[in-house]
């Protein structure tokens, strides 16, 4: 039992190799779904999700929380899929969310650039300029995206364990390849990392819930326990706790609530 996390550029083949992983595995294949279900869950429209997790931040985005809003929705989503274990997913952020789970086989699927330009060409049936541009805004996006939100580039080949190149490898070989490296011991669920994964999924929550009511607070799990952390004028502090915890405790999973309040500085 694991995780699988695939991550791609745009037409290099990932989520077909995605969807063969989970036909071979038995493994839930998860994409598109994960931002429906956000957008239903959390009364937000599909298409500013997915600009969340494909656009890169405005200078407005800089200086606000509605990207980060958009983010924690998404995180809740992905993560509650992630803690029922056996799961395929091919789509932006997923490996970020889990990116210290030992039991996520984190997988990066790389193509040659003009296979890439090819196949928009063939389906957008547009000039290869037109297609070249596209794509590189594209990817340009992505980097910019993962650099705003964890200081990282999410070509880096790094942050995965397994990097495949589509060219002379078919996507049925690629999915080969990704079956019998996740069965390796290292990537088996254990206990340990199994309630790490479900902390991740209860911190996520806490999180969404008070997303509207206080976007900047941070949230940790452990076993039941949750621990928030937010600034706030020492006026508002007690009744600014109170609020928090009532929020915090309507979250399934969790049993306490232990609020930390530092003074804001408005020395100026």
């Amino acid at each position: 039992m694991s995780i699988i996390t695939i991550s791609r550029g745009s037409f290099s083949k990932g989520k077909e190799v995605a969807e063969k992983v989970g036909a071979k595995l038995g493994y839930d294949c998860l994409a598109r779904e994960v931002l429906l279900e956000a957008s239903k869950e959390f009364n937000v429209p599909e298409i500013k999700l997915l600009r969340a997790i494909h656009d890169a931040p405005s200078i407005l985005d800089r200086f606000g929380y509605k990207k980060d809003r958009y983010i924690t929705f998404i995180r809740s989503a992905i993560l509650q899929h992630f803690k029922k274990d056996n799961v395929v997913y091919c789509g932006l952020a997923g490996h970020f969310f889990v990116k210290n789970i030992p039991h996520v086989l984190k997988v990066r699927i790389i193509a040659d650039l003009e296979e890439r330009v090819k196949s928009e060409v063939e389906r957008e049936g547009i000039s290869r300029k037109e297609a070249l541009q596209i794509i590189r805004q594209d990817d340009e996006e992505r980097r910019k995206w993962s650099e705003h939100l964890y200081g990282i580039n999410s070509q880096d080949p790094s942050l995965y364990d397994l990097v495949i190149h589509i060219k002379e490898m078919s996507t049925d070989d690629a999915a080969q390849v990704i079956c019998e490296t996740v069965a390796l011991e290292s990537f088996k669920t254990t206990p340990e990392s199994q309630q790490a994964v479900e902390d991740l999924a209860v911190a996520a929550q806490v999180k969404a819930a008070l997303m509207d009511f206080r976007p900047d607070v941070d949230v940790v799990a452990s076993g039941g326990l949750v621990q928030i952390h937010t600034a706030a004028l020492l006026v508002k502090g007690e009744g600014l706790v109170s609020d928090i915890e009532a929020i915090a405790r309507s979250v399934d999973g969790v049993k306490e609530v232990r609020v930390g309040v530092k003074p804001m500085d408005i020395s100026g």
